[in-house]
């Protein structure tokens, strides 16, 4: 039997914590960057882990979007998205965790030319692989960024109803924030074929986005959410419905959605009973892991057990089968607290 963890840190590497808001794209990890750039002779990206950190140095979130969409140009084939898959699920395993839900950014591919087809075959490749070597379990957000329009979104809603498979749970929105009303018919009709409703809201914009988020696009959890803490109202339904909010302090760090750590709303959240999910977003372009973002939430004031009871509420607000919940459920329950 393992010693008990002495440290926070040690005792978050000990818990099995499930991530739940994680962009596919935004883990493409320096190497993998590198060797798909150079596959593909594309000089506009980065070739040296320092000058990827600069170029990963965002003004402000419009800024972040300009880059994310320039570093998506290396995937172009089913080898890529295949490379990308299994490197970014075998690193997330080495951070303890045994479930994610990956968002991938669909449209962003369709839009350069990228067959559908080949996006999907070549993460299902990848992620195969690395759950049969990690025992990692992954599933798909496929989604698109809202300022790019109602045929953006009908288009990705199309390519994964007609290329979709089991491990495709849920459909999103993302990119810069602009009013969800207009979404509500695709959600609905991507609800209607069993997928959850998973979209961005609350990040760059106000607790409106994310009432519309719930009552138009009919979310099962909104990711991101912090524009939640400024509305007692929307905080106590949230928290009354339990439904979750994917949290990720670095990224909005990064993004300057929050100046400063000690400002981030997290802990007003937590105080008011949403239930919160921690989350690293992407963690590539922000320098950060689920293990750093949990060591951030216990900065902001979350003790041993508060940490334990996000990792808890992710596992719940997952759409991992049964078996997967219990097994998971019970790995976390075991952790000893840290003894000091």
């Amino acid at each position: 039997m393992a010693d008990a963890p002495r440290t926070i840190e040690e005792f978050v590497r000990a818990l099995p914590t499930v991530e739940l808001h994680v962009h596919l794209e935004g883990s493409m990890w320096p190497s993998t960057a590198k060797a798909l750039a150079d596959r593909h002779d594309i000089p506009e990206i980065p070739r040296t882990e320092e000058d990827l950190r600069r170029w990963f140095t965002f003004r402000d979130f419009a800024h972040f979007i300009e880059v994310y969409l320039t570093s998506i140009g290396v995937l172009r084939d089913a080898e890529d998205f295949a490379r990308l898959a299994y490197d970014s699920l075998t690193e997330l395993a080495t951070h303890g965790v045994p479930y994610t839900e990956m968002h991938v950014s669909l449209f962003g591919h369709l839009m350069r030319g990228v067959d559908a087809a080949a996006v999907f075959e070549g993460l299902e490749d990848g992620r195969r692989r690395a759950e049969a070597e990690s025992g990692i379990v992954a599933r798909w957000i496929p989604d698109f960024p809202g300022d790019f329009g109602i045929e953006a979104a009908d288009r990705t809603l199309d390519a994964v109803l007609a290329h979709r498979t089991e491990s495709i749970v849920g459909f999103g929105i993302g990119g810069i924030e602009v009013p969800r009303a207009p979404f509500r018919d695709v959600f609905a009709r991507a609800r209607a074929q069993g997928l959850h409703s998973i979209p961005h809201a609350g990040e760059t914009g106000g607790p409106e986005q994310v009432w519309s988020a719930l009552h138009d696009l009919g979310a099962d959890r909104i990711g991101h959410g912090i524009a939640a803490a400024a509305d007692p109202d929307l905080m106590a339904y949230l928290a009354d419905r339990g439904i979750a909010v994917d949290v990720s302090p670095t990224s909005n760090l990064c993004t300057r959605v929050v100046e400063r750590l000690e400002d981030h709303p997290l802990p007003r959240l937590v105080a008011a009973g949403v239930p919160v999910t921690i989350n690293s977003d992407d963690p590539s372009m922000f320098g950060t892991d689920l293990t750093r973002e949990y060591l951030a939430a216990h900065r902001l004031g979350l003790d041993a057990e508060a940490l334990r009871a996000a990792a808890r509420t992710a596992v719940d607000a997952s759409f991992a089968d049964p078996a997967t919940r219990a097994r998971i459920r019970a790995a976390l329950e075991a952790v000893p607290a840290p003894t000091v």
